[in-house]
């Protein structure tokens, strides 16, 4: 691997596109420290420190830390993520987004075009509520977070935080066509790796101070070491369906007649069903940061407790199995099958087919969500059973290992195309994409 990187820096083009990467991370870093006008960020922090377990620990988390801080990036670019995934999911129901997805480039254009304009008004949305939130909040020592509340306040935070949305939309875009990798991707995974020096710093302190035994410690790195080794390797891990190609007589040629196979991933659906499953589970909490007397409530739907893990685990399966069906359409897929002239030995075309790749997914799609689901809940586990002191997170290393994946293997294509060895001297990286 190490040759591999020492290879990437002999490529200009290559080189320079990994530059441009780190310059604009970098960029997107800096804007994470600019404050938004107008607020107390000692009693923010403060507040911050008690509220990791609601909606807005949550998203600080995703978004570097930026919310926490109260920065021109506050809200990240989650708005640009819900937008996307709002229209994937919509095009089940609108037949017209469904003939722009299968539109080609110019299907895609548009679909940019309704994501971005829906991301602006997102964005204006989330910057209003966010404002009027801080308003009522109190920090842990009494004081408001707000020097001075009011629509002149609202409306600067509105502006800064929707601009500041769209400045990191317009990097992402910037790095996935003239960086390395998938922009968008690499800032949420920035923001997320960004967090990882404090976390580490604090732990060396609680081994120093002996709150926490050098054997733990041991123990969570090599918990932390086997489950990235496993995360790894279901998330290039496929199950291959044969497909044969019928012989066609065109002229005086032959086409057709060689074996191929169809990848269908283990873990489809990526990261969404434990972003969906946590924003739901976080919601009562967030609510009952407003309203005191839902505490004893929404203390059930806390984590650490075995209700929460239950529903958890039950709503990572459903949120499975919903989006692989949205995303993944079986009928299609035989249908370009039978187009092409392809089939599955011993299934017959069409419907048949259509079923049988419907109940090998299915089975599979199971195995997936209990792999997601025991890695999310994991980092519960340890809290819980051996006091870690640090938030161990199921859900950002499932997004940090597959960014990381998908970006070196994008990398490697770079080194193979001129003829350059790639990272792994034995095989080549498979996209989570299959």
């Amino acid at each position: 691997m190490l040759e591999g990187f020492s290879n990437a820096s002999h490529i200009p083009e290559l080189r320079r596109r990994l530059l441009f990467t780190v310059a604009m991370l970098a960029v997107y870093r800096i804007g994470v420290a600019v404050p938004t006008p107008g607020i107390d960020g000692q009693a923010l922090a403060a507040f911050f420190d008690a509220a990791q377990s609601t909606l807005f620990g949550w998203v600080n988390l995703f978004s570097g830390g930026a919310l926490e801080r109260f920065s021109v990036f506050a809200l990240g670019i989650m708005p640009y993520i819900s937008v996307a995934i709002i229209l994937d999911l919509l095009k089940v129901a609108s037949p017209y987004l469904d003939e722009l997805y299968k539109e080609g480039e110019a299907g895609r254009r548009k679909i940019t075009q309704y994501t971005r304009y829906g991301t602006v008004g997102l964005s204006i949305v989330q910057g209003l509520m966010i404002a009027i939130s801080l308003e009522k909040i109190q920090a842990p020592g009494g004081g408001s977070v707000v020097y001075a509340p009011g629509w002149s306040f609202r409306i600067i935070t509105v502006l800064t935080l929707t601009a500041g949305t769209m400045f990191i939309m317009w990097v992402g875009e910037q790095i996935t066509e003239r960086g390395i990798g998938n922009g968008i991707s690499l800032i949420i995974m920035a923001g997320i790796v960004a967090r990882l020096p404090s976390a580490l710093s604090t732990t060396v302190q609680f081994v120093r101070e002996g709150e926490m035994s050098l054997f733990l410690l041991l123990f969570v790195l090599l918990v932390s070491v086997a489950v990235t080794a496993g995360i790894v390797y279901v998330e290039t891990a496929q199950r291959r369906i044969p497909v044969q190609y019928a012989k066609r007589v065109v002229g005086r040629r032959i086409y057709g007649g060689q074996s191929s196979h169809l990848p269908l991933k283990i873990n489809t659906s990526g990261v969404i069903p434990p972003i969906f499953a946590s924003s739901i589970l976080v919601f009562p909490a967030t609510v009952a940061t407003f309203v005191p007397s839902l505490k004893n409530y929404s203390a059930y739907l806390t984590p650490g407790g075995w209700i929460y893990d239950v529903v958890y685990v039950v709503l990572i399966i459903f949120f499975t199995y919903f989006y692989t069906a949205v995303t993944f359409n079986p009928v299609d897929v035989a249908d370009n099958l039978k187009k092409y002239g392809g089939f599955i030995p011993g299934i017959r075309p069409g419907r048949y087919t259509a079923d049988y790749i419907d109940r090998v997914l299915s089975r599979i799609t199971l195995g997936g969500a209990i792999y997601v689901s025991a890695v999310c809940v994991l980092p519960t586990i340890l809290i819980e059973q051996f006091n870690v002191p640090f938030y161990f997170g199921g859900t950002a290393l499932l997004i940090v290992v597959g960014v990381a994946l998908d970006t070196l293997a994008q990398m490697e294509t770079h080194l193979l195309t001129r003829n350059y060895e790639g990272f792994m001297r034995r095989g080549r990286i498979k996209s989570r994409k299959g």
